[in-house]
């Protein structure tokens, strides 16, 4: 007797990420992973076959659909399953530099994965420098960035000759298939409520570390409020105003390019911090506004006084659990003050913004939203991606990576990138990691509005010397006031007694 098909509808969440794919906007997570050393694909082949596939059984499934829509789609094994089939060999152009190896990734961020088969791909690039580069696609209906960063680091070694056997880990358990809601879209305020309240019961530590809502004793007054405030903040957020036209907004097409910065040292950053009392990701985000300023004044757009929104994802997981396949973050609207010309001004009120931002259920009714919509029909997940994709601009994510250099197959990896899908239309992303110390930015834009993202990485670095500067400045006049204070604070000598005669 043959074995039984293993299968397992996907959540609401994943639901909505799966229908948000257009051929204009692929739900792909796309990374892309540098080596000094070429790779040997048979190494790589069996990391993979036990680090990935033996732990995770989802990436060797496929979904599968009734064909009307009636049911949430379902994973099932897929009975042809061959992992040579998603890892792929290509070998790079002349000359193979940076730039070529940015336009392979920029073409296969452009095109879509294999719904027939399970859905990720490893692209082996060969004839990178001396070296190669490993491109990773992964789709979003199978877990969030958080998630998959997570799988990929659980294949790394931190020593070279380490045994081809990848960590031992507790085995990961896979996102429990969530209950279809209600659906009917005038009721989603009602939905979106009650999930959110569900979804703060279950995630209690993440509002006890990142958002602090529930630290008052009066556990149960709490909770009622969170319910009110849940409401408002989806009044908000549907009848938030569009965010202005610029360049960065319109129709789009399906030719996306993707960049990415040099590395910049994190002891750099650190430094600016201590000097303007000011969080990595403080300076981070004030760069990144400041790039996108510069590049809106050379494309001759007006900047005076203007806002454009950046969606920032909020892991909402248990910070001490170990993450799982499946989606579980929530959104955020940041404001980002392009208007704003001097950083540390700029620097100043976006702290602000963030902490406002930290402060709200902004993120929890976002991930409620989600849910509601991946058990509605598509025609109102659509309706509300419209409406949330006219009041962003941007997507915006920021990921900590390891601080020590990692090993993948025997071969270090000299740097990463990485880009998540623009969810709602939204035509701009981009992308922070931070990996052996230091710090990388990506840029993935739709070709026919920002044909040239390469200059945004150079406004980028402008911006962060003007700051690196001011750090240094700053120290240095810090010194010197120092230094006269110490001076001032030196005991006087006391000037010898002149001897009087009596004569």
């Amino acid at each position: 007797m043959a074995d039984r098909k293993r299968t397992e509808p996907l959540s609401n969440v994943d639901t909505a990420w799966l229908r948000m794919e257009h051929p204009t906007n692929l739900m792909m997570i796309t990374g892309v992973m540098m080596f000094d050393e070429p790779l040997d694909t048979e190494r790589l082949r069996k990391t993979i076959e036990q680090g990935m596939l033996k732990r995770f059984p989802r990436f060797r499934q496929r979904l599968v659909n009734d064909g009307r829509g009636l049911r949430q789609p379902q994973w099932e094994d897929d009975p042809h399953f061959d992992i040579r089939t998603h890892i792929r060999r290509i070998a790079l152009p002349a000359p193979g530099d940076e730039a070529t190896l940015q336009s392979l990734v920029s073409d296969l961020m452009s095109t879509p994965l294999d719904f027939s088969k399970p859905l990720w791909q490893w692209h082996v690039v060969e004839n990178y420098g001396t070296g190669c580069a490993l491109i990773t696609r992964l789709h979003h209906c199978i877990a969030d960035g958080i998630a998959l960063i997570h799988v990929m680091f659980s294949m790394t070694e931190t020593a070279p000759d380490g045994a081809e056997q990848t960590k031992q880990a507790a085995p990961s358990r896979e996102s429990a298939p969530k209950r279809s809601l209600p659906n009917p879209f005038t009721t989603l305020l009602r939905q979106v409520t009650r999930i959110a309240n569900s979804t703060v019961q279950t995630t209690e530590t993440v509002w006890n570390e990142s958002i602090g809502f529930l630290s008052n004793p009066g556990r149960m007054l709490d909770l009622l409020q969170l319910g009110a405030d849940s409401a408002a903040t989806v009044g908000k957020l549907l009848t938030m105003s569009n965010d202005p036209p610029t360049v960065f907004k319109g129709c789009l097409g399906v030719t996306k390019r993707a960049v990415w910065s040099d590395p910049i040292p994190l002891t750099e950053i650190k430094a600016i911090g201590q000097v303007t009392k000011s969080t990595i990701n403080d300076i981070l985000l004030t760069t990144v506004t400041g790039a996108l300023r510069r590049y809106l004044q050379h494309r001759g757009e007006k900047v005076d006084g203007l806002n454009i929104r950046s969606v920032v994802p909020i892991n909402l997981r248990p910070l001490n659990e170990t993450p799982e396949l499946g989606n579980r973050f929530g959104l955020v609207f940041l404001a980002l003050p392009i208007g704003i010309e001097k950083p540390l001004d700029r620097l100043i009120e976006l702290q602000e913004r963030m902490d406002a931002i930290k402060s709200s259920t902004e993120a929890i009714v976002a991930f409620g939203i989600l849910n509601a919509i991946g058990g509605a029909t598509a025609e109102i997940e659509n309706h509300v991606l419209n409406i949330f994709g006219s009041k962003a601009t941007a997507v915006m994510t920021n990921v900590p990576g390891p601080r020590q250099t990692l090993y993948l197959a025997g071969r270090a990896i000299r740097n990463m990138m990485f880009w998540v899908p623009q969810s709602g239309r939204v035509g701009l992303g981009v992308s922070i990691i931070s990996y052996a110390n230091n710090v990388y930015l990506g840029v993935a834009t739709d070709v026919g509005l920002v044909a040239d993202p390469e200059i945004i990485i150079a406004a980028f670095q402008e911006e962060f010397d003007q700051f690196r500067i001011m750090a240094r400045q700053t120290e240095m006049l810090i010194a010197r006031r120092q230094q006269a204070e110490d001076a001032s604070e030196d005991p006087v000598p006391k000037p010898e007694p002149v001897p009087v005669s009596n004569d």
